[in-house]
């Protein structure tokens, strides 16, 4: 799987985004949901919570008949945070505030949690996708369309074949799967790169903005990044999507140059360059980075 303070910080989420987040909805300024969920009465205390390795607590809370375990890290925000990985749920919360208030605030966040830790393990057991077979034959997506590696290229240059969909490398038959997989991820982000940069210029001219500047990512959950400074990063897995899927990214990142949230204005800002942005938005929602073929 970054908003102001509110006047109740107990309760209050940390939601700006200045990256494409893969559950905010177009008009909402949150990457999760607030749906209204039952309340419950919070637990008390619980003594020696342990530590985990980034020196958060390790805690867990009884919410009706099931136990949702959290780390707990401390900090100088004011408001609570709320976080959603691979590794959990993580809480960031102000030094300040109560146990109690923390978990006052995850009992009403218990729908959005729990749904978000399902979707996370949903992920990782669907993560186990066949892996590329690094031989002569292999084939790799590339723009939305498989490419076929070729191996043994003619005059030992690494060549693609948009007419055929096959990408010549130069390397023998009986090449080692490493050093495939090597010169064929280097072409892949060496295209990325070009690709990437067109698209840029090309919705930066639109939209009437500039970016200081721009650089592939290799991010396990995030498509792109733009920064207050005009610094954009693009993952460069994109590269395996069609270009109007590439579009849509290099849309979104370009209009927080003029909206660093995710408002209503910030979505109106998408549109008027990318149209289509609701289409490629879902596409991107259902193939998150990390479900993608390990290359």
């Amino acid at each position: 799987m970054q908003k102001s303070p509110t006047s109740q910080p107990a309760a209050a989420l940390d939601n700006r985004q200045l990256d494409l987040p893969l559950f905010a909805e177009p008009g909402s300024t949150s990457s999760s949901p607030s749906p209204s969920a039952p309340s419950a009465t919070p637990h008390g205390q619980q003594p020696a919570a342990p530590l985990a390795p980034d020196g958060s607590k390790l805690r867990s809370l009884a919410i009706g008949s099931r136990t949702l375990h959290y780390a707990l890290k401390r900090s100088a925000r004011r408001s609570i945070g709320f976080a959603i990985d691979s590794t959990g749920l993580t809480i960031t919360a102000p030094r300040w505030v109560t146990l109690a208030d923390i978990e006052t605030a995850i009992t009403e966040k218990q729908r959005w949690i729990f749904t978000k830790l399902i979707e996370w393990q949903t992920r990782v057991e669907q993560r186990a996708l066949p892996k590329v077979d690094w031989k002569d034959g292999a084939e790799v997506p590339y723009l939305g369309q498989p490419v076929r590696v070729k191996l043994g290229a003619p005059q030992g240059m690494l060549a693609f074949s948009a007419e055929d969909s096959a990408l010549q490398v130069p390397l023998p038959l009986q090449a080692d799967p490493q050093q495939i997989k090597d010169r064929v991820q280097g072409w892949l982000q060496s295209e990325a790169k070009r690709v990437f940069g067109e698209r840029l210029d090309i919705y930066a001219e639109k939209l009437g903005v500039s970016y200081r500047a721009y650089a592939l990512s290799s991010a396990a959950t995030r498509w792109g990044s733009c920064s207050s400074d005009g610094k954009i990063r693009l993952n460069w897995r994109l590269i395996h999507f069609p270009l109007s899927i590439i579009d849509y990214v290099v849309a979104h990142e370009l209009a927080h140059l003029r909206e660093m949230n995710h408002s209503p204005r910030f979505w109106q800002t998408v549109e008027s360059i990318f149209p289509e942005f609701r289409e490629a938005r879902q596409t991107l929602k259902s193939h998150p980075p990390e479900l993608l073929p390990t290359l």
